[in-house]
């Protein structure tokens, strides 16, 4: 099969490199002599020292910002020659050391630069000027959402409507779009932090404030999903929002699911302006848990669209605000149609280390096609139950342990038997280092009827999402305040009536985008 490579950076010129080396491997059907990838990595290295204001500098000291031993912000290549050169282990998500504190430590040092995504460089700019604005340490720190990802061609206000006095590079990429940016930070000590940040911004917080930082940190840790959100916030001319989450508690929801609450924000395109080696490898555990929950939630064959819609789709279910006239409907299909080039970016490597799925589409032999948001390639699985048996093995502990539970009830398992069975299956003991394969529970699991299966993925998904989402929407209206939460709450009714009256419009268009099997988890989607 002829060869294809899809740049997605490009490097100042340099004699005798081709600039194609900086690649997004997609599929079975790429391949590179394994001289190049060390000739990409060692320009890159190179470029390191001799181009400082070059745009891929400028990334990757976004990408440092607070963590001066992080790695260069994307990579000179992602494919598996690369990989394997760089001695990634094959089965690097079985038993993750998520107590890592350099970047040196992470299974490779190309490892999760699928995460970075690439925006422009003011834009960019603009973002990591907002956060040297917090005194308060900030350790993570990603943007998100529909104020830095466009999610619809258009919208019906200005940017001066929303910001107050905007930056220019905000004003020039959100153009009539003009929408609140949103922030997630990532800090070690969350009184700390609000200590700090209270002595700075105290006008950032509601009444609570004035409790003291001891109470803040409470709030946020105990009540809901763990975060603290101030809405409406202006710095430097740009509405923002902002929430503030510990590290720990984000690692946790990203490794485990827990809540979905985190982990589903980051199963999108986000923005990361400050990285830290830890939440980066939970990340890359989360991102491939979103990978294997939506393969058993699809038929052996499928689109991108589908594919992409169902991955965005996952941290919806049990969201009670879908069950409330507060949010267009549509949300998920906009993201994915509006995004799909990111959503490449974000999960086609790790669709190339899976062993039970793969592009299978002619389309992808075009050079450009990763950056032609028109294609819509199509991808197979195998159905084989010992291989979906693996996967359902290795989906997140509490999220597995929901789903172990439904099937206990289902398949009559007495009570004893399938203790014994969860203790065999726990990944805790630090002294027992246990390859995830799936036995003859999970293989079972894995084989039950597609449609029942689906509904089981479904409620497990459900029971995760539910609880931690109302009670963190509760806990919105305390931390943001009277004002601001009954402004958040008719914007969000604006947009669902925004959603309904383009439905009615155009009828079908933004829900056929995913067969029915792809649409049962994104029925209810929006962005969280």
């Amino acid at each position: 099969m002829r060869v294809s490579y899809a740049p997605i950076l490009r490097l100042p010129s340099c004699p005798g490199l081709n600039q194609s080396l900086l690649l997004v491997r997609i599929g079975w059907q790429y391949r590179i002599r394994a001289h190049s990838a060390s000739i990409g990595r060692s320009y890159a290295s190179a470029t390191e020292n001799t181009a400082k204001n070059t745009r891929i500098v400028s990334e990757s000291k976004s990408s440092v910002s607070s963590n001066t031993s992080s790695p260069q912000a994307f990579p000179t290549s992602s494919t598996k020659e690369a990989a394997q050169s760089s001695s990634i282990p094959p089965d690097w998500d079985e038993n993750p050391d998520l107590s890592i504190s350099t970047f040196s430590q992470l299974p490779s040092s190309t490892f999760g630069y699928n995460q970075h995504m690439i925006i422009n460089h003011d834009f960019k700019e603009a973002l990591r000027q907002i956060l040297w604005q917090f005194r308060a340490p900030i350790r993570y720190a990603f943007a998100y959402g529909s104020g830095v990802f466009p999610q619809t061609a258009s919208a019906t206000k200005s940017p001066s409507a929303i910001h107050p006095n905007p930056s220019p590079a905000i004003s020039s990429m959100q153009g009539s779009r003009g929408k609140m940016i949103d922030f997630i930070f990532g800090v070690s000590y969350s009184q700390h932090w609000h200590s700090l940040n209270l002595h700075q911004h105290r006008d950032h917080y509601s009444a609570i404030g004035s409790l003291g930082s001891s109470f803040v940190s409470r709030v946020q840790d105990n009540w809901g999903a763990g975060v603290y959100f101030n809405p409406y916030i202006t710095v430097n001319g740009n509405l923002i929002k902002y929430g503030v989450v510990n590290l720990d508690t984000l690692c946790r929801d990203l490794s485990e699911w827990d809540s979905l609450y985190l982990a589903g924000r980051l199963h999108k395109p986000v923005k990361i302006l400050r990285d830290d080696p830890r939440v980066r490898l939970a990340n890359q555990i989360n991102l491939i848990s979103a990978v294997r929950t939506a393969l058993l939630l699809l038929p052996s064959t499928f689109t991108e669209r589908e594919l992409y819609g169902t991955i965005a789709g996952i941290s919806y279910l049990g969201d009670p605000r879908m069950s409330l006239p507060a949010e267009n409907q549509n949300k998920v299909a906009n993201i994915v149609t509006h995004q799909l080039t990111n959503f490449r970016r974000l999960y086609a490597p790790l669709i190339e280390n899976l062993p039970n799925v793969a592009f299978h589409d002619s389309r992808c032999d075009s050079a450009d096609w990763i950056d032609d948001p028109n294609t819509n390639a199509t991808l197979a699985q195998d159905m084989d139950p010992k291989k979906r048996g693996n996967m359902v093995r290795r989906l997140p502990r509490t999220f597995r342990s929901k789903l172990y539970y439904r099937y206990q009830s289902k398949f009559q398992i007495p009570q004893r038997e399938f203790e014994k069975m969860l203790e065999d299956s726990n990944d805790q003991d630090p002294s027992r280092v246990k390859r995830q394969q799936g036995g003859i529970f999970e293989q079972r699991v894995a084989s039950d009827d597609q449609p029942a299966l689906r509904e089981e993925v479904r409620k497990a998904i459900k029971g995760t999402v539910q609880w931690p989402s109302a009670s963190q929407s509760l806990k919105g209206v305390v931390t943001a305040g009277a004002g601001r939460s009954l402004r958040y709450a008719g914007e969000k009714i604006q947009k669902y009536r925004e959603g309904r009256s383009k439905e009615k419009v155009e009828p079908g268009s933004s829900k056929s985008q995913g067969s029915k099997s792809a649409q049962a988890p994104m029925k209810n989607g929006k962005e969280p």
